[in-house]
């Protein structure tokens, strides 16, 4: 039985150079891949748990005119997540190291803080804290692309729409805070 391994096309510092993966690497990288999306999955359950906008609290806030209907966040959300998802596969499949230990530290932590935000802010009725929560959001997939990069770019272009709703939903959030001043503390 031939056994093929792939040689190192790694240079250091930049990017790394993908080359087609050995057999045994190819299981292993579709089990990490359903793992990035179970991850991502479970994240996203986590949120939808608390999400929903037919809530009496939800129905009363006073939103900004520029808010997308209900019906837009489902598609966009299952979008970014399946963005979030190959990533951070891409991430994992990359040669090991500190660089890409740091950037797959970030994409736990930008995926922990996104599950959190549902949960303050529809859960627990929290606006301000989810506006934080959201803050430290964007600044944690800042960060995830920042250090991505470093590893693999396209994972780092793969995040770049998240990283724009984001941004776009932090001024959602502080609109509504701002509407809503005795809403939540």
């Amino acid at each position: 039985m031939h056994t093929s391994w792939e040689t190192s096309t790694r240079t250091v510092p930049g990017p790394v150079k993908r080359t087609a993966l050995n057999p045994t690497l190819r299981t292993e990288s579709v089990i990490a891949l359903g793992a990035f999306g179970a991850l991502t999955l479970g994240a996203a359950a986590l949120g939808a748990r608390h999400s929903t906008a037919d809530t009496r609290w939800y129905r009363h806030l006073r939103k900004p005119p520029f808010q997308p209907p209900p019906a837009a966040f489902g598609p966009v959300w299952t979008a970014l997540y399946a963005l979030i998802a190959v990533s951070g596969w891409r991430v994992w499949t990359a040669p090991a190291g500190p660089s890409r230990s740091r950037a797959l530290g970030w994409w736990g932590v930008q995926l922990g803080l996104n599950a959190a935000w549902s949960w303050l802010f529809f859960g627990r009725h929290q606006p301000r804290k989810a506006l934080a929560d959201n803050l430290a959001l964007l600044g944690s997939i800042g960060a995830y692309i920042a250090a991505t990069r470093e590893v693999d770019r396209p994972a780092a272009w793969l995040v770049a729409p998240y990283l724009a709703w984001v941004g776009f939903a932090n001024v959602l959030n502080g609109e509504i805070v701002r509407r809503n001043p005795s809403s939540g503390h």
